[in-house]
Parts: structure tokens; sequence; C-alpha cells
């Protein structure tokens, strides 16, 4: 088989979903006539060779691509952030090596252990913290003194409560909004971004997930989420559910969350992934993921326009940016890495062409650990 030269423009990489040999066997591949004849050069100025989703994209040096082994905090704490809100951090890898902090997302979702592993544990200080009202922060799904700015000063405070003078920092979906945000008030704290799932929180992306865009994929989940509010409060889901959300009725919430947090957690694969489909049914997670993206969503992120981040790329231009985006996201669809990509051209973007929303789905954590793998050699 023989595979034609294809043009991709510089800082792009598609990622095919056709097999090819894993990377331990590409690692001692030796080319003998008797095998298949692949020719997978690419005419463009960044040296770049497609390959499978097991081997290297940028150098044709095979890299790692799997998630790290499960790790343990070395230590953990709690910080006052307000006279409102504590939050929860853990380090966990290296004390002495790169500093990254990872930012999860929602707003609301927290973070999991599983976090610890898109990081080589060698070589980073891995650092999670747990947003306003999320995880294990407190108070639990408090709204008050929950805005971008205040989560933009928190992640300084926490900076400097751990004493480290620069970082990388990571995140996805929301985690990508905060990442920005956070990077282009603070760009000369960052040393280098990796982003996922981007979401700009647009009009247009809150449209299309909230308010019907997303019901063309997935109809019979949409009119579940849909359902729960009366046709009289249709014209827009986001503030019905911003009602419910916020009753004097504790029950109200719980229904009205489960709901919220059910129809992200549906779409969020590709393919169906019973196992965060059932976060929905833990009150106490659904509640503060749900109260606090509605919340979020209502106030437009606290911003003063609709392209604020857009607008303010140029702060941020020179830091060295990996973009993870899957093909066939619907919760954070592609047009928005596409719109960064014009805007932010300096990015790669790694277009996954099996994968959908979520950092777990098999193209998606490969990419990211890469991302971070390569990050070593600029940053160390």
């Amino acid at each position: 088989m023989k595979l034609g030269r294809i043009i991709i423009p510089r800082h792009i990489y598609i990622l095919p979903s056709f097999s090819l040999p894993t990377s331990s066997s590409i690692r001692s591949f030796q080319p003998s006539p008797n095998h298949l004849n692949l020719n997978l050069s690419f005419p463009v100025r960044k040296r770049a060779t497609i390959r499978s989703m097991s081997d290297s994209i940028e150098t044709g040096v095979p890299q790692r691509r799997s998630l790290y082994p499960p790790i343990e905090p070395y230590n953990n704490g709690i910080l006052k952030v307000s006279d409102t809100h504590t939050l929860y951090w853990e380090q966990s890898g290296n004390p002495d090596g790169h500093p990254v902090v990872f930012l999860h997302g929602g707003p609301g979702g927290g973070t999991s252990p599983n976090n610890r592993r898109f990081f080589d544990p060698e070589f980073y200080r891995i650092v999670l913290f747990d947003q306003r009202g999320a995880g294990k922060s407190t108070p639990h799904a408090c709204l008050e003194e929950n805005t971008t700015w205040d989560l933009v000063n928190d992640i300084e405070k926490l900076r400097e409560h751990l004493q480290i003078p620069e970082w990388q920092v990571f995140g996805g979906s929301w985690g990508s909004t905060l990442a920005l945000t956070y990077s282009q008030s603070h760009p000369d704290k960052v040393t280098g971004l990796v982003l996922r799932g981007i979401f700009l929180i647009r009009k247009k992306e809150i449209d299309w997930f909230y308010e019907g865009g997303a019901a063309a994929i997935y109809p019979d989940a949409w009119e579940e989420f849909r359902d729960l509010i009366p046709e009289n409060e249709r014209g827009s889901l986001v503030d019905a559910y911003h009602k419910r959300l916020n009753s004097d009725d504790l029950e109200t919430q719980y229904a009205a969350a489960r709901a919220w947090t059910k129809w992200e957690m549906v779409t969020a694969h590709l393919l169906p992934n019973d196992g965060n489909i059932q976060k929905a049914e833990d009150d106490k997670f659904s509640l503060a993921f749900a109260r606090i993206e509605n919340h979020y969503f209502v106030n437009k992120a606290f911003f003063t326009s609709d392209s604020h981040l857009l607008d303010n790329i140029d702060k941020i231009r020179h830091i060295k940016t990996t973009i993870v985006q899957g093909r066939y996201d619907v919760v954070c669809p592609m047009m928005s890495a596409w719109d960064l990509h014009k805007a932010w051209p300096e990015a790669d973007l790694k277009i996954v062409g099996d994968a959908g929303h979520s950092a777990n789905e098999p193209g998606i954590a490969a990419e990211l650990v890469v991302a971070n793998e390569k990050m070593k050699a600029f940053v160390g």
C-alpha cells in the first residue's frame, strides 16, 4: 500500500484512525525489501510524518504515548483564598521537578487521581487543585465569590503559596478556558501550555450544546435533558435550569443537577462510557458540576465580550503551546479549536480523528502525554 503526498498547513497534525504498528514494534523495525513501502513524508516546512496512533508525530522518534502508572501525592493541603472559600491542593511526582498545574473542567468538575497520569512523575512537579466549590474545596457547590477572575487570582495565590516562580499550565474543556485566561493575565508565569477540547465560552458554543444544536447528534439524550423543563420555559434552557439549580428546594436542585450532568456525560465520549454516565447519579458531584457550570454560562464567564479570549491572543502568542482536539467532540465542537488556531497559528494543533471530548479517550490521552513529553525538552 503506498500513500500519496498530502499537504497539511504548518502546525496542524491530523491523526488518522487506521492501524499501523505499535510504538514498541516501530522501535525495533528494520526496513527490508519484503516490507510494504509506506511513503509517509509530507512537504511542509516543519518535518512531519503522520504515523499511527501509537507513534510520534513531529520528529519521527518514538515517544511515550501511554499514561503513566498511578501515583499518590507526596503532600497536600487546604489554602484559604477568601473569607468564604478554601481550596484543596496536592502535589505529586518530583518535588524538584518542573512545575505543572492541572486545571480541571466544568467548571465544577473537580480533580481525580487519574489526572496525575498525564505527566512524567520523574520530570514534573505535578500540582492539582479543586476550583472554588468543586471537589474537596469548600463550601461545596457555592456560587458566592465564584467568578473566572476569582479563579485566576486563586491560581496565583496557590503558585505563591507553593513558592513556584513559574509553571507549565495544562487544561481541557473549561480548563482550557481558564488556562487561556490565566495565561493572558500572567504570561510571565507560564512556561508552556497544553490545551484540550477548546472552549472559548462564546454564545454560539453555549447555544450549540444547551439550546438544541447537539440534539441533531444525540436526539434521545437531548429529549431527556429538555423534557425536565416545561414547554413554556424552553426559550432558554440555560435560564430555565438556572432557576431550578438555585431553587430553595434541595430536591429540585438535585433533579436539575442530575439531568444537566447526565446530558454532558452521555455526550462526552465518542462511544458511550457507562462509568462516566453514572457520575450523574452522584448527587454531590452533579450538584457542584451543574450549579457552577450553569452559573458561569449565565454570566458569560464574567467576560466583557464574547470574543475576549481571541481578542487577547497577542499576550500569549510567544508561549509554547499544543492544542489537542477530538474531531468528533460534541461538547466543545472543533469550530472553537479551529477559530483559536486561525487566531494563533504559532500553536501546534493536533486533531485526533477518532475521538470525542473526554481526556480519557485513548487518542486524546495519548496526544496529551506526547505533548507533555515534548514540553519536557522545551522547558528542561
